[in-house]
């Protein structure tokens, strides 16, 4: 249902100059008929049960959810002229809502403006998460909400600002939509037309990526623009409970909150690294420019948004390297950010210190602590399987990805996988910000779009699909 209205509204941007029999106006009627008349079967046939949802069967709405709304979302770009294959149109759709920004379409001025705000849509609506919504509007139900909630949302391991998980949700949508208007008033006051302050800052507040222009942020050459892009980049890779926590006056949270901190750091380190590796091989007109490209870059790729200002993918091996990592790292838990999350990190790293001072002081007791709260046996555990899982899936996708295409260089190969599986968007190589995925094979994006759902989902909601008990009613 929400699919639908969001398509309706698309077709009604169709009308702003009378477009009404454009292929746009025909390919969203076409999608949000198919959205709406398969909810209304959900409804008839599923919506008169009341009983509590089992906690597996949460987690496979999760799972299920997310693959389903992406082949829905999936319509427009196949029905809409130049139309994009099946395969091509999952691989876009998939990357919207996922937040990843990985895009098949190469030339973007020739697709319609309606579907290009679709792009943006969706990223928006998949930055928070479509389930955290339905959250909000199911809780009062009673219907398995906080199961899912718990499922879908990275800020599961922070804390919540009240009991009740549909005041949480709620809470959340709430500064979503917040950041949201203040990032689009910052757009338009420097400039931006509606229609670009309006998918720009969709694709900001997601840490999404998707540009109308093909050029990315580079499109309008604007430091100020840029600047605006980094502070709300940067403000969407923090943990929005640590806004609600705030916001309430709770400014101890922030003296506690080291993941906080550590991201600003990490940002300021690689920004003035980047910088300085820039001016020293002269790829700039000058040190005030590397340090603008390098600000943008290191910002956009840790937080997993993806925009481009400049072709990254020509600097030098110290820079390259360096983006990589930030890939991985990622951003705070509970934001749109994608990565595997500092929070991990940071508890993996002491993790690792607590385990070498055992082996040779085993009488220290040691407690570890996150964020100024003590971390229990199976956080620390979880992380340290969630980060050897994360190797593992890499290697094995970039071995799975080398196999389906042998022309690709091994730097293609393995950032096509990082960029994906993290949701950052623009990899290195022949995936690289100049380029896109459309050259890979079929069975290639496939398997990507089958990565980007693992990522934005944490691996448990989509791999747990595959486990014959999930499916036994007991």
């Amino acid at each position: 249902m929400v699919l639908c209205f969001l398509e309706l509204l698309c077709l009604a941007y169709c009308g702003r100059s009378g477009v009404w029999e454009s292929s746009a106006a025909r390919a969203f009627s076409t999608s949000a008929m198919v959205s709406g008349c398969t909810a209304l079967i959900c409804f008839l046939f599923g919506g008169r049960n009341k009983q509590d949802l089992l906690r597996k069967e949460a987690i496979a709405v999760v799972g299920l959810g997310w693959i389903i709304c992406s082949v829905f979302g999936a319509m427009p770009y196949m029905f809409c002229e130049p139309g994009l294959s099946p395969v091509d149109s999952f691989f876009e759709s998939m990357s919207g809502f996922t937040t990843t920004g990985a895009s098949v379409m190469a030339d973007l001025s020739i697709y319609p403006k309606e579907l290009l705000l679709w792009r943006s849509l969706t990223q928006w609506l998949g930055g928070m998460g479509i389930l955290v919504l339905f959250v909000a509007l199911l809780s009062s139900f009673r219907i398995g909400s906080r199961a899912i909630f718990l499922h879908e949302s990275s800020a599961k391991e922070i804390g919540g600002v009240a009991n009740r998980t549909g005041k949480i949700a709620t809470k959340l949508w709430s500064l979503y939509l917040t950041v949201t208007i203040i990032c689009f008033a910052g757009f338009k006051i420097l400039g931006m037309s509606w229609y670009d302050a309006v998918c720009h800052t969709f694709s900001t507040v997601s840490t999404g990526g998707f540009s109308p222009h093909s050029e990315s942020i580079a499109y309008f050459n604007s430091p100020a623009i840029e600047a605006w892009t980094i502070v709300m980049m940067v403000a969407c890779s923090i943990n929005f409970i640590l806004y609600a926590w705030l916001i309430r006056g709770r400014w101890d949270r922030w003296r506690d909150d080291e993941e906080s901190k550590v991201f600003l750091i990490i940002l300021m380190v690689a920004t003035v690294v980047v910088g300085v590796n820039l001016s020293m091989f002269e790829l700039e007109d000058s040190w005030l420019r590397s340090f603008r490209v390098a600000a943008f870059q290191v910002v956009a790729l840790m937080s997993g948004t993806g925009f481009v200002t400049a072709d990254f993918d020509a600097w030098p091996p110290l820079s390259n390297v360096l983006l990589l990592l930030l890939m991985i790292c990622g951003g705070c838990a509970g934001s749109t950010s994608g990565g595997v999350k500092l929070s991990r990190w940071i508890l993996f790293i002491k993790s690792i210190k607590a385990q070498v001072n055992a082996e040779f002081r085993p009488n220290l007791v040691t407690h570890l602590k996150l964020n100024g709260r003590p971390v229990s046996d199976a956080l620390r555990i979880g992380t340290l399987f969630f980060v050897g899982l994360s190797g593992i899936t890499v290697l094995l996708a970039t071995l799975t990805v080398t196999l389906l295409e042998p022309q690709m260089d091994f730097v293609s190969s393995i950032s096509a996988v990082l960029a994906t599986l993290f949701n950052i968007g623009p990899g290195l190589g022949t995936v690289g910000p100049t380029s896109n995925f459309s050259s890979l094979a079929p069975y290639t994006k496939l398997l990507l779009s089958f990565l980007m759902a693992v990522g934005r989902l944490e691996f448990y909601a989509i791999f747990v699909l595959f486990f014959p008990s999930l499916w036994k009613k007991y």
